[in-house]
């Protein structure tokens, strides 16, 4: 039975048994139980995932990036293992908090800051900010006095499916004006990058760390010192393509760390979102149309660009996908498949680049599963474009 949704309201459900992908087709009390568009995610996996993150990366302070999943489940649980935090606005510190988070750990990483904001988290205990301009810095120093402050550097992004570098960071020359002006300013001081999300490159991490090291001696060599560097994001989760394992980013990173500062490292710190719970969640929507169109089949479905998947905007994030009638995978032969969105806006296209291979057969009714999809789909979901009511969130 269908649940009746507020268009103004996500639905999150919290259930205690696994979710069933393995029931016989044949036998109709297996229907899919959910209503789509739906994002189910394990919080068992979440857990997994920071503990294997954690064990390839032993000297890394892990600060959760709250934007990639802030559901309180999820929060929860990391704060059960001992995460720290990465956020980006008040509404973010308030949510950890709320979990029981010590605000010594929080990391306000957001470069882009109002001074009321600023206000509201040093109000809160929050003690670490990102900044990455000459202006966020006078915030600071006027609002957060004495706080640590880390001076953002700019990457290229190459090796990841959604570079970052274009709207945040300054040049190595920029960072060590504002890093000296910080500390002459009373600041402890740090560097931080981001080499872009989903970064299938484990190098990646070479040339900021080696930046770092060389802005640290260049402040030692005027009476200062670096006391933190901030690794960021990037680690990937399994979508399509040639995903390195953990493992090889733990050998690189740490190794290049080895390299540039030798055995006299400053506190280190990693901001993992993706990659923490990508791979815990599934979203699993409904067919609505099959249609030929110029020779080319489409198929629409009911969760697009404004209902979660904006990260298949300009197809920079391509998920893995799989098709079910009944809960039971679709056999048979497949075909080139254009995927698209349900609403009225001819922006709401995922996929036309890339074809998906999918069953002949496929039908209204049927339902695509998207993998990985526990990162930046729900928070990207709309509270009600065309009416149609914000993503569904399923807990276990």
């Amino acid at each position: 039975m269908r649940q009746s949704l507020s268009i103004a309201d996500p639905v999150i459900t919290t259930i205690d048994a696994p979710f069933d992908t393995t029931a016989d087709a044949h036998r109709p009390e297996r229907a899919p139980v959910h209503s789509t568009p739906v994002l189910m995610v394990d919080i068992a996996a979440v857990r997994s995932s920071f503990t294997g993150l954690s064990a390839v990366l032993p000297a890394v302070q892990l600060h959760y990036a709250v934007k990639a999943n802030p559901a309180p489940q999820v929060i929860t649980a990391l704060a059960e293992v001992g995460c720290r935090w990465d956020v980006a606005s008040p509404g973010e510190i308030d949510a950890v908090l709320a979990a029981g988070a010590d605000p010594a750990h929080l990391s306000y990483g957001n470069t882009i800051k109002k001074a009321s904001d600023i206000a509201y988290a040093a109000r809160r205990g929050v003690r670490r900010f990102t900044v990455d301009s000459p202006v966020e810095l006078a915030k600071i120093t006027a609002i957060a006095p004495g706080s640590t402050v880390l001076v953002r550097l700019i990457t290229s992004g190459g090796g990841a499916d959604w570079a970052l570098g274009r709207k945040f960071g300054c040049s190595e020359g920029e960072a060590l004006t504002l890093l000296v002006a910080a500390v002459k300013a009373g600041h402890p001081v740090g560097t931080a990058f981001h080499v872009g999300s989903q970064q299938r490159d484990p190098q990646a991490w070479d040339r900021p760390v080696a930046a770092s090291a060389r802005l640290r001696q260049q402040l030692r060599d005027n009476g200062f010192d670096l006391s933190v560097v901030d690794l960021g994001g990037g680690f990937p989760a399994a979508t399509m393509g040639l995903v390195p394992p953990v493992d090889d980013y733990g050998t690189a990173i740490m190794s290049a760390i080895g390299r540039h500062f030798g055995g006299d490292v400053p506190v280190l710190m990693a901001e993992p979102g993706r990659c923490l719970v990508a791979d815990a969640g599934v979203l699993e929507s409904e067919v609505v149309l099959v249609a030929e169109r110029a020779g080319v089949r489409w198929v629409y479905l009911d969760v697009g660009l404004f209902s979660g998947l904006v990260e298949a905007y300009g197809e920079g994030i391509v998920y893995r996908i799989e098709a079910y009638r009944n809960r039971t995978p679709l056999p048979g032969p497949v075909g080139e498949t254009i995927l698209a969105g349900p609403t009225c806006d001819s922006l709401d296209v995922l996929y036309e680049r890339h074809r998906y291979l999918l069953p002949m057969d496929l039908r209204p009714g049927d339902r695509v599963r998207f993998l990985s999809a526990g990162a930046y789909t729900a928070t990207y979901s709309t509270v009600g474009f065309n009416g149609f009511a914000p993503l569904r969130e399923v807990y276990r």
